[in-house]
């Protein structure tokens, strides 16, 4: 999660600027800045499309990034608001064309200790812990937790007051505590 106001070797104003004239190397700078938590927020929204939606994202920012205007975390913000936009669409366009495949299958059989063991501690793991939350829930933590906006952010993206939203994130990482409590 991205926490200073520097993307790369130059300050983050620089490389914005420089991504929304069209410099290649700038845009890259910033796709590899973000997209690890972007899609780690995206596979928890949906985890078959999350690819697809953050390559949308990018799309989306790369075509209004002429027009933003602000700071690393307005930045942080704007494209979790993209993401979370192209999630609803999605999910509103797969309500009218439901999918005739299958989509995600479980796994099957039960894995050895180390493997268990493995898992508890990868990032896989805890994105999955927090797919088994509400929607509600996961979303807020993903966008506090991965994404690191704040609460007022958070509010403005899933359009919620900010108190519901310091509500949910401790309801979902109390029930996280709880889930991972039950698997040890």
């Amino acid at each position: 999660m991205p926490t200073s106001s520097k993307v790369g070797a130059a300050p983050f104003s620089i490389v914005v600027e420089r991504a929304a004239e069209r410099d290649d190397a700038a845009f890259a700078e910033l796709w590899r800045t973000y997209q690890p938590s972007l899609l780690r927020y995206l596979r928890t929204m949906h985890a078959v499309a999350a690819e697809d939606l953050a390559s949308e994202t990018w799309l989306a920012v790369a075509r209004g990034l002429g027009s933003f205007v602000g700071d690393e975390p307005a930045f942080r913000a704007w494209l979790f608001t993209i993401a979370r936009r192209r999630v609803i669409d999605l999910h509103r366009a797969t309500k009218r064309r439901p999918a005739s495949a299958m989509g995600d299958v479980p796994e099957q059989g039960v894995p050895d200790a180390a493997v268990d063991a493995d898992e508890r501690m990868s990032t896989h793991a805890a994105l999955q812990l927090i797919r088994r939350l509400p929607p509600d829930q996961s979303e807020v933590v993903m966008l506090r937790s991965i994404a690191g906006l704040d609460v007022e952010q958070v509010a403005a993206i899933v359009g919620k007051r900010p108190g519901t939203v310091r509500v949910l994130a401790h309801r979902g990482l109390r029930r996280l505590k709880d889930l991972v409590d039950d698997r040890v």
